[in-house]
């Protein structure tokens, strides 16, 4: 559908300068912002890997899609060290243990409107009513409200010491109130904040997005982005490899070689590939099979063979992009003894967008074959089997996760992924120890002693073997020998920003 585009205004582009040069969300990863003698820059050409799988919705996986091309943002960013900087929001302070006071930066909406605290107290409102819930607030309950000229006064029901970490979540984009209908469903095609605008949308094969001139960060060097959605990685390479693209995401490490050295760039990410084993029903509701499906795994021969090495073999939820991790580990003290499977029948599915993922799949299946297990395979888009998957009709699933992406804090992805009320629990794990040992590094403020709570409820996790780390992942990007200014993180939230530019 071809969006309408809106006359822009020019003042904060002529009156603005960059403020986040330290931080992911808008500057350049070669230091340039933007400018405004931009005006005629090229069009960049992006593949993303992944197609909406919730028409864009920002509550779901589809909010790092409109976050990595540079559409929303939410109060806060996560800057190079993990830590909250300024977004939205120039500033914040704690006024007590339950209650931060958020004061924001002059700034407009695409549709034309000023970003007020009341835009943004009900932004935030719509979020923590959205179903399912967004998984930055997992756990969490938040009351926001304007207070006085340019603050929002953020409530937690309980205290919550990393809420400026939260806020920097692509679910909790601030959007105009013109983006939300009466079922408080959310469109953030010309209502958001980032420096390009989403404009149209080709359902789930592209999207064109224009330079936002008004942007609060300065006018971005690229006049708009055309993205495609490829979900083939083969193909992603080929485009790159020929000119039909600037930028491709998730290069398979199969095609990395391929690429000139100066046309790809391996991140390490806090991205874990994992087995969420289904521990509600099926098969692997037995505790004593799921130790036997950990037991056949060799997750050694997925990181050398399937990765060929541009990946580390699982150790835990964390891997060594979260550098304090390591040493703080906790071994679990598994809950179950492994049992013969005994030719027991399971499925296992995974996707095909990260094209390592069907492999590693197809790995798994000889082991447990091996082991005693009579393995179905299924593996599709992911779009086609989110839903499948969040329902529990898969009894084993390969996900790759960015342990970080939700909040910048760890303890989001234990509490949206394996809690009984995570809105992400592939694995369908409800156990009281868990939620319990969650709960404790969720209300631990002082940041060396919620690394231990984190690496505590990590064994606790573990010890139920409804997931089974196998590998942490480096990214490579391919990028075009012309582009400059890539945004590349470990937390995969960004991509293009204003200083991006062919």
């Amino acid at each position: 559908m071809r969006l309408p585009r809106r006359r822009p205004r020019l003042l904060a582009a002529l009156l603005l300068t960059p403020l986040l040069a330290g931080c992911f969300a808008s500057g350049s990863g070669d230091g340039d912002g933007g400018t405004a003698d931009a005006k005629d820059g090229s069009r960049l050409r992006v593949a993303l890997a992944f197609p909406p799988a919730e028409n864009l919705s920002p509550y779901g996986a589809d909010a790092t899609i409109l976050s990595r091309l540079g559409v929303t943002e939410g109060l806060t960013a996560l800057d190079a060290n993990g830590a909250a900087a300024p977004a939205l929001a120039a500033s914040w302070r704690r006024e007590n243990d339950r209650t931060w006071l958020f004061t924001l930066r002059e700034a407009a909406f695409q549709d034309g409107t000023e970003v007020t605290p009341a835009a943004v107290a009900a932004s935030l409102t719509h979020a923590t009513e959205a179903k399912p819930a967004p998984a930055a607030l997992s756990g969490v309950t938040l009351t926001a409200k304007a207070e006085g000229a340019g603050v929002v006064r953020v409530t937690t029901d309980a205290p919550d010491p990393v809420l400026p970490l939260r806020l920097s979540s692509p679910s909790l984009a601030i959007l105009s109130p013109k983006a939300y209908d009466a079922k408080g469903a959310a469109d953030p095609a010309g209502t958001a904040t980032g420096p390009f605008e989403l404009t149209d949308v080709e359902g789930s094969t592209s999207a064109r997005l224009d330079r936002f001139d008004d942007y609060w960060g300065g006018r971005a060097q690229a006049s708009g982005i055309d993205a495609r959605f490829i979900a083939d990685g083969t193909a992603r390479a080929n485009a790159l490899r020929t000119g039909q693209l600037d930028l491709a995401e998730a290069i398979p490490v199969a095609q990395a070689a391929t690429l000139d050295a100066d046309s790809r760039r391996e991140t390490a990410t806090t991205r874990t590939t994992s087995l969420h084993l289904n521990a509600r029903s099926g098969a692997f509701e037995n505790a004593s099979l799921r130790a036997a499906a950990r037991a056949a795994v060799d997750t050694s021969a997925l990181a050398e063979g399937v990765y060929e090495n541009h990946a580390d073999a699982g150790t835990g939820i964390y891997g060594p992009a979260v550098t304090w991790a390591a040493s703080k580990r906790v071994p679990p003290a598994r809950s179950a003894r492994a049992s013969r499977p005994s030719d027991t029948s399971i499925t296992l599915a995974t996707y095909d967008n990260r094209p390592e993922l069907p492999e590693v799949a197809q790995v798994l299946k000889q082991q447990l074959e091996k082991a005693g297990f009579t393995v179905k395979l299924k593996v599709s888009e992911y779009s086609r089997l989110e839903s499948d998957a969040l329902a529990g009709r898969f009894d084993a699933f390969v996900l790759a996760r960015n342990t970080l992406v939700d909040t910048g804090d760890p303890v989001a992805v234990l509490a949206g992924d394996y809690t009984c009320d995570g809105g992400y629990n592939i694995a369908q794990l409800c156990d009281k120890t868990v939620d319990a040992a969650v709960a404790k590094a969720e209300s631990t403020a002082d940041t060396a002693e919620r690394q231990d709570a984190v690496m505590a409820a990590e064994a606790a996790i573990l010890r139920t073997d409804a997931v089974v780390p196998l590998v942490h992942q480096r990214v490579v990007t391919g990028v075009g020998r012309q582009v400059s200014g890539v945004l590349l993180d470990p937390y995969e939230r960004t991509l293009v920003g204003t200083g991006t530019r062919r």
